[in-house]
């Protein structure tokens, strides 16, 4: 069982023993891991998933707190869930962008300035070491944009944005459910980058290719 699957495992079987009941405040994360026998960011990876979720609630500079439970909220959450596995758009969507994503880094190497190279390098850099997986996938999806817009080809860009909104969600939820997804994922996007600042087409397309091909074979597992 990976980590994570088991921090979720041990915080949901709190929440079915009674131990915490709808709107009670999670104690601090640091006690919570020792009481759970954890690690703190194991623990804090378990919490993301359940706020995606809808079982948690997690209030920037209050705590972290059970939702209501209320079964409108948690259907909610449920139907991404079920869409996830039994709906097969996010995975079309992933193999247009397959397509297209490398398509347009083979084009961006040839016609990309060196303003838009600084631009990207600065927006990766915005990160910093620790991000969480919000500001990674809103970072990756303005990432991807910026290149298709250097493409010079305006339609190739919309064309990505449209499919772009449908695997959001699926980006967030291999970010909080695949170990290391979010280092290979900066990894990836610095030699994507390190290629379009060497005006490389092929590398670029190749990198773009395989930073798509990444999260396919992640999501045909988790199908």
């Amino acid at each position: 069982m990976a980590v994570t699957d088991e921090a979720i495992g041990k915080i949901k079987e709190m929440i079915v023993s009674g131990q915490l009941r709808a709107g009670d405040r999670l104690p601090k994360e640091v006690d919570l891991a020792s009481q759970l026998g954890l690690s703190r960011n194991s623990l804090r990876e378990a919490v993301k998933a359940l706020s995606l979720l809808n079982v948690l609630d997690v209030r920037q500079g209050d705590g972290t707190y059970v939702s209501s439970l209320e079964p409108p909220l948690l259907l909610e959450a449920v139907s991404f869930v079920l869409d996830f596995h039994q709906d097969d758009k996010v995975m079309q969507a992933l193999v247009v962008r397959g397509i297209l994503e490398p398509a347009a880094a083979a084009l961006a190497a040839d016609r990309v300035d060196d303003a838009t190279i600084e631009g990207l390098r600065e927006l990766l850099d915005s990160l910093g070491e620790d991000p969480s997986v919000e500001d990674l996938v809103a970072n990756d999806l303005e990432f991807h944009r910026r290149i298709a817009a250097a493409s010079g080809v305006p339609l190739l860009c919309s064309l990505l944005d449209s499919i772009s909104g449908a695997t959001v969600r699926a980006r967030l939820w291999r970010g909080i459910t695949e170990e290391a997804s979010l280092e290979r994922t900066l990894a990836e996007h610095r030699a994507i980058l390190d290629a379009l600042a060497a005006r490389d087409a092929k590398t670029a397309e190749a990198w773009s290719t395989i930073h798509i091909s990444n999260v396919v074979r992640w999501l045909q597992r988790a199908l």
